[in-house]
């Protein structure tokens, strides 16, 4: 692999980095802040989950500026955004503003869910693209598990601990800022769009130096040529739109894989660890370290997703991730009807886990392909806005939920849905491992 994209590619995957710690690290302070500002159990869901209102919609937004100003710029103002969300959520004198803050830090998630995979997927070769575009990923289970150790370190510095906790972010925005300085446009921005034909060979090039420099142009005219026949044929049923009969599959398969990430419970699972460790009767303290054993599980299957990804394929990891949710949530469920609650801490290990190889290892890579060129920042948005809309609705009345219904309810839910994932793999999910991006489109009957 050449260590120049290998380079590139880590670096824009950052964002999932800080993308990760933002949204787990509220989960050290959730219940101070709820006490501190005297929060009702209907507010404090909201106050949670304002971070994932700002995501939903920069996820909405994100593919137009990744279009308009191309990616790299997009990639740059992401860290702009954290920054600010950071700092105002880690100062914040009220709820009104600690909300305003954290959403702020959700325009950057949700804008970077559009365009960090989108951008390592273009500059990606077709062998290693689930690999490298799974980093954003990697990067997102390690922001969560620095999170979590960040947490249990701060957690005894005082009264103001829960302000460090959710400040410290700061620091690694600004280098992230930095560092995108230093990657190129994407080929695929430049020539699919018509902006810099000479620019985009260039960027190939580096990309392949191993290549010559007539089989780059050749490269170039395909991706010219793929992002002219689908325009092409896109105008000839609604004068180019997104939301058209030619693109339903992909639309389709980008809604259903956001939807069931997060009926799977995920979410309100790493927001609200600390409080589900406790309802299995562990101690405060305990419940916070074990929520840092969720972070190691999830980076070490992280290893192992991507690991596999390109070799068994991105169906084939769905398969797996699926029965590892049925079975864990499964058995979740049954622990806190049977009161056998010993169980709950290693069954949410494994639910981790089969999210991990699983869905975790998957979605973001596979958002990325199964979309035209030029349709490709809208369809990332499309699958990105529904997986924010879901996770912000589940983490906004978990609190609810848990307060209401037995614990064993709740996940008997999760469970459920995931068989109907089990099934929406099996009938409609295709193959894309080591497919060219502009074959892909073919393949789903697209140009």
């Amino acid at each position: 692999m050449n260590a120049r994209v290998f380079f590139w590619s880590l670096t824009s995957a950052l964002a999932g980095f800080l993308f990760g710690f933002d949204t787990v690290v509220i989960s050290g302070a959730e219940k101070t802040i709820q006490s501190l500002w005297g929060l009702s159990p209907q507010l404090h869901g909201v106050a949670m989950a304002s971070a994932l209102y700002g995501t939903v919609v920069g996820s909405l937004i994100g593919g137009w500026p990744a279009d308009r100003f191309g990616r790299k710029a997009t990639l740059l103002w992401i860290g702009v955004f954290y920054f600010v969300g950071a700092v105002g959520s880690g100062l914040a004198p009220n709820v009104t503003t600690f909300i305003a803050a954290r959403v702020i830090g959700g325009l950057g998630i949700g804008i970077s869910t559009v365009v960090a995979p989108m951008y390592i997927s273009e500059i990606a070769p077709a062998k290693y693209r689930g690999r490298l575009a799974g980093m954003f990923q990697f990067n997102i289970v390690f922001g969560i598990l620095i999170a979590f150790v960040s947490n249990a370190l701060l957690a005894g510095i005082g009264e103001n601990a829960w302000r460090w906790m959710l400040g410290v972010a700061a620091f690694p925005s600004v280098l992230y800022a930095l560092l995108c300085f230093g990657f190129p446009e994407s080929p695929r921005w430049l020539l699919g769009r018509g902006r810099d034909r000479e620019r985009g060979i260039e960027v190939l090039q580096r990309i392949e130096p191993e290549v010559s420099r007539a089989k780059i142009e050749t490269e170039a005219d395909a991706i010219i040529s793929a992002s002219t026949s689908a325009s092409a044929s896109a105008g000839k049923t609604s004068s180019g739109k997104f939301w058209t009969a030619r693109l339903r599959k992909p639309i389709l398969l980008a809604i259903l894989i956001a939807f069931f990430n997060q009926l799977s419970g995920v979410n309100a699972i790493l927001y609200f660890a600390p409080r589900i460790f406790e309802l299995s009767g562990l101690a405060a303290k305990a419940a916070l370290l074990q929520s840092v054993g969720i972070g190691v599980t999830n980076l070490v299957f992280t290893f192992v997703g991507l690991w596999l990804i390109d070799r068994l394929g991105r169906r084939t990891l769905l398969y797996i991730g699926s029965f590892g949710y049925i079975v864990s949530l499964g058995l979740v469920a049954w622990a806190f009807f049977s009161n056998h609650l010993s169980i709950v801490p290693v069954c949410i290990f494994a639910f981790i886990a089969a999210h991990a190889v699983g869905q975790g290892a998957v979605i973001w890579v596979f958002i990325s392909e199964i979309f035209p060129n030029r349709q490709r920042a809208e369809g990332q948005a499309l699958g990105c806005f529904t997986h924010w809309i879901f996770a912000a609705l589940i983490t906004t009345f978990f609190p609810k939920m848990v307060s209401t219904f037995q614990p064993g309810y709740i996940f008997l839910f999760f469970a459920g849905m995931m068989v109907l994932q089990l099934i929406w793999v099996k009938t409609m999910v295709p193959e894309t491992k080591g497919v060219p991006l502009e074959q892909i489109q073919k393949q789903l009957g697209i140009g």
